[in-house]
Order: C-alpha cells, then sequence, then structure tokens
C-alpha cells in the first residue's frame, strides 16, 4: 500500500541480524500468498470475493493484513483494475476476460510487515498493454539493482523514471514506495522519480519497499468517491509491481520471492542489471 507523497524524512531504522531473519519470513509468506491469490483470480469473481479468499488465507496462515482498517481502509488487500492505479477497495466489480488485475499484498507476521505486489493480465490483452507490464516490472529490478550501500536513494527513485520514460510511459508522482519493518510506512519515502544522486546514503539493514506505478497515458491521477481508489485522469491503463528488499553490504536482496521462484527473481534482476550496462556510455 503505497503512502501519498509529503512530509520531511525522519531516522531510516536499520535492523539487526535478528531482526531481519523475522522480516524475511513475512516477507516470504507474503510473496506465496500473492501467487496463491493471483492463481485464483478468474473472469466472473469479484473484488470483494478476491479479498476475502486472501483474508481468508492470511488468518489460515496466522497472519493478518495491515491494510485492514490502516486510517479507515475496508479491506486486506488493495485490487485494482486496469485504469485504477492503487488502493482499490472491496466492490462488486467483477474482473473481466481481458482485464489487467494490480494486487498489493501485505501481511503482519511475527510482529513484521511483509508488502509485496504485482499486476497481471487475465486472458489476453494487446501489445501495448503487455507492454505497459513488461516496462513497469523491468523499472522496479532496475532500481532494486540501485539498492546498494553508499548509493543515494534516489538512485533507485531515478533507474524507474528514467527507463519508463524511455519506453514512452508515465510515472505516477502522488504516491511513492517506503521502508519497511514493525509498521507498514517507514521511512523513507521512495518516489519513482528524480535526479540521481540525492537523498540518504543507502545503509546494509535499511528494507525497502520499492513499487514503481505506471501510467500508460497521463501521469496524473484522480481519487474516486470512496475516499481509497486512485485512478488515472485519462483512465487509461496503469500496472504496479513491488518487492520488499533488504540492503545488505553486498547489494540488494529481494524479500518478496515465493518459494520455488529464487531463480526465476534472480534472472529477471541479472536481466535488468545487464541491459543498464548494455546502454550505459
Amino acid at each position: 500500500m503505497p503512502p501519498r507523497v509529503g512530509g520531511v524524512f525522519q531516522v531510516i531504522s536499520i535492523k539487526t541480524e535478528r531482526e531481519t531473519q523475522a522480516i524475511r519470513r513475512s516477507c516470504v509468506l507474503a510473496a506465496n500468498l500473492l501467487v496463491r491469490v493471483m492463481q485464483w483470480i478468474e473472469p466472473g469473481r469479484s473484488v470483494r470475493e478476491i479479498d476475502e479468499h486472501a483474508g481468508a488465507l492470511m488468518k489460515a496462515e496466522g497472519a493478518r493484513s495491515p491494510f485492514l482498517g490502516y486510517k479507515g481502509f475496508p479491506g486486506h488487500t488493495c485490487i485494482s483494475i486496469n485504469e485504477e492505479v492503487v488502493h482499490g477497495t472491496p466492490r462488486d466489480r467483477k474482473v473481466q476476460y481481458g482485464d489487467i488485475v494490480s494486487l498489493d499484498l501485505g501481511v503482519i507476521y511475527e510482529g513484521w510487515v511483509g508488502d509485496t505486489a504485482e499486476t497481471i493480465a487475465v486472458g489476453v490483452v494487446d501489445a501495448e498493454t503487455r507492454r505497459l507490464l513488461e516496462a513497469t516490472e523491468k523499472s522496479l529490478y532496475l532500481a532494486i539493482d540501485k539498492a546498494r550501500p553508499g548509493l543515494r536513494l534516489s538512485d533507485v527513485s531515478h533507474a524507474v523514471e528514467a527507463f519508463v520514460h524511455a519506453n514512452g510511459f508515465s510515472v505516477v508522482r502522488e504516491f511513492v514506495g517506503h521502508g519497511v519493518g514493525r509498521t507498514l510506512h517507514e521511512e523513507p519515502q521512495i518516489p519513482n522519480y528524480g535526479p540521481p544522486g540525492k537523498g540518504p546514503k543507502l545503509k546494509p539493514g535499511m528494507t525497502l519497499a520499492i513499487e514503481p506505478m505506471i501510467n500508460y497515458g497521463d501521469s496524473r491521477v484522480e481519487v474516486l468517491a470512496d475516499g481509497w481508489t486512485v485512478v488515472t485522469a485519462d483512465r487509461k491503463p496503469s500496472a504496479h509491481f513491488e518487492h520488499t528488499v533488504l540492503i545488505t553490504r553486498d547489494g540488494p536482496e529481494i524479500l518478496t520471492i515465493p518459494d520455488g521462484k529464487s531463480g526465476e527473481i534472480a534472472r529477471k534482476l541479472s536481466e535488468a542489471r545487464n541491459s543498464e550496462r548494455k546502454t550505459t556510455p
């Protein structure tokens, strides 16, 4: 659940080794539940049904949602369809064949928060929508590769903006990524835009929820009458991907990797890194 941008940087927490072991468990659970809920999504199922299913899975695993009740939010998850960017609430809207569905899922498990998101196509979508999904996901891995000790926070942000703009898409500016740990939203806020080399230095032990929110058309967004659901101003589609990342001395460690997916995630990160090297003079 990305927060609205704003505020002043406070102290960024550094997790101990014991704390990082705990947050790893919550993040793996969040990642596994995301996969299970995504597999359950099909045409004809309502957003409300999907959210209730996710809540039941969390309960069965001894976890709960950090979203439910957060500033009054009414859902266990944020489910956003097509032109909806983030913060989609439980409602009777049904998934249709050809939709793209963004699922933002977090858990509180053993006192720690895991936070992750993905956008999928339900059935076949047109080539440009598929390109939006691919560009958004790749921008996430380009940003993750910048989550290294000694680099600056805005190096992460700039990686997203530079790539998606080069591909003709736009970055949502009103909502941002964030630190995560004992609570859902910790310092720092992590925009998906800005010049490189700015902001606090990244240090081992920081845990960051990096989450590009990318629009097909105009970057502007609106909030619907429910006070939560964010939509694109031009009603063109939007995509959203997120991983929780631990900064280590050796570089970024992606914590929200589902069981059996470590090789796939490592490949995506490596491909993003190699593609950037090829385009850097």
